[in-house]
């Protein structure tokens, strides 16, 4: 893909997060509800880990910046990067790839950013933030990981399906045309 469609897809997808993760989601001190997984793991299918953990991280620092909703901890820029680079590690250029191959890359790289982003490191983030015991956190955050895993995986496999013929024609195609001709 050129440098160019990557640079507006990842400004889209950035937005798109800001949109969805600040704007459009419940959120407790504990917990939040949101579709904001959608534009990272696109932004790790379509443009690869170093592209979705720069989405990440600027989702979350601009986030920060433009809608505050507490005091910013750089644990949580940690978490947002690493979920990046999880789904952009597998899940890169998987979307010209089998449906089963990627359910099978797609619930590897969902368990590993559930258990251990998600339910491991920013449940330690919220335990130092909103002074709570880690313990105490864990099976609220379990159940939610539990309830979010079907949930995700069951939304990309169905996004990949729909959005594969035409990204397959507008971005990757175009490529090979161009590069034909010249």
């Amino acid at each position: 893909m050129e440098k160019v469609k990557k640079l507006v897809l990842g400004s889209l997808l950035l937005a798109t997060l800001l949109v969805v993760e600040r704007l459009i989601s419940i959120q407790t001190p504990i917990l939040r509800i949101s579709f904001a997984y959608v534009p990272l793991i696109l932004s790790g299918i379509l443009l690869g880990p170093g592209w979705s953990t720069a989405i990440a991280v600027l989702g979350d620092l601009l986030g920060m910046l433009l809608f505050p909703k507490g005091a910013y901890f750089a644990g949580y820029t940690i978490s947002a990067a690493l979920t990046g680079l999880v789904y952009g590690l597998f899940l890169y250029k998987t979307i010209t790839i089998s449906n089963r191959k990627f359910v099978v890359r797609l619930i590897i790289s969902n368990l590993m950013v559930l258990i251990f982003i998600s339910t491991g490191l920013t449940s330690l983030w919220i335990a130092i933030t909103v002074k709570k015991a880690f313990v105490a956190l864990l099976p609220l955050r379990v159940f939610s990981a539990a309830i979010r895993f079907p949930v995700e995986t069951g939304t990309m496999f169905l996004l990949k399906v729909f959005l594969a013929r035409p990204v397959n024609k507008y971005l990757y195609d175009a490529e090979s045309v161009s590069a034909g001709e010249k």
